[in-house]
């Protein structure tokens, strides 16, 4: 489901436009049902992520989230099994892989400002790859609305961004912001530097984040332990072995 050349571009850049796989009704249904689980979820929303079985997060300011997107609603599972994405997860993490999170985040207006990050402890050998994400944008990514900043090829690089740079929250001067339309689905190498920028708008600014990682880590959502039969039956054996069920 990609190219020769869209992999060469994931494996150089680390990054790549998957394109709109999201259509504007489909994004609408996604909103709707992501606004009502935050007005259920209320205080709460989140903690799957934040109360993890092998790591502890700490509840991020400036920004909303929700966890555990597997189990609430059949509108969520084509974030985790669009053969697209899949392609792009095996091209650089191999055959072996698995889900580990599949999480809301949205940016609140005045906010979401993040320090250039990777997704893992250390630097890796290239080709050593442990994690890999996708978001699709919920909103339209603008240069002001917080979007996603990516520093191309430092994937490839033996020093994180603490390391390099003198203060990762200012803007590195190779970034690229992901300027896109809603319904667009980029994938990165989670070893790539990357963060959110600061929402200058008066209007959240939402995504989601199917986030894999090698088969034989823990997840950053156990899903075992939270796997529902209504969702196992749904996505069937395909779903099952993506999540590690």
């Amino acid at each position: 489901m990609l190219t020769k050349q869209e992999i060469e571009t994931l494996n150089t850049e680390g990054y790549l436009f998957l394109g709109h796989l999201l259509s504007p009704t489909e994004v609408q249904e996604v909103n709707d049902r992501i606004a009502a689980l935050m007005q259920a979820e209320g205080e709460n929303a989140g903690a799957e992520f934040m109360e993890s079985k092998h790591m502890r997060y700490p509840k991020e300011a400036g920004a909303d989230r929700l966890a555990d997107l597997v189990n609430k609603g059949s509108v969520f599972d084509k974030f985790y099994t669009h053969p697209r994405v899949l392609a792009g997860i095996e091209a650089v993490l191999g055959s072996s892989y698995k889900l580990s999170s599949l999480n809301y985040r949205a940016a609140k207006p005045g906010k979401g400002l993040q320090k250039l990050h990777v997704d893992w402890r250390n630097a890796v050998a290239r080709g050593a790859y442990q994690v890999c994400n996708t978001i699709w944008l919920l909103d339209d990514f603008t240069e002001h609305n917080g979007a996603t900043r990516i520093v191309p090829r430092t994937h490839t690089l033996d020093i994180l961004p603490d390391e390099a740079m003198a203060d990762p929250m200012q803007k590195h001067p190779d970034e690229i912001r992901i300027i896109a339309p809603a319904g667009s689905v980029y994938i990165f190498n989670s070893h790539v530097w990357h963060g959110g920028t600061n929402n200058e708008t008066d209007r959240d600014r939402r995504s989601i984040h199917s986030y894999f990682c090698t088969r034989a880590q823990n997840q950053q959502i156990d899903q075992k332990k939270y796997i529902t039969e209504e969702t196992k039956a749904r996505i069937g054996l395909k779903g099952q072995w993506i999540l590690d069920v």
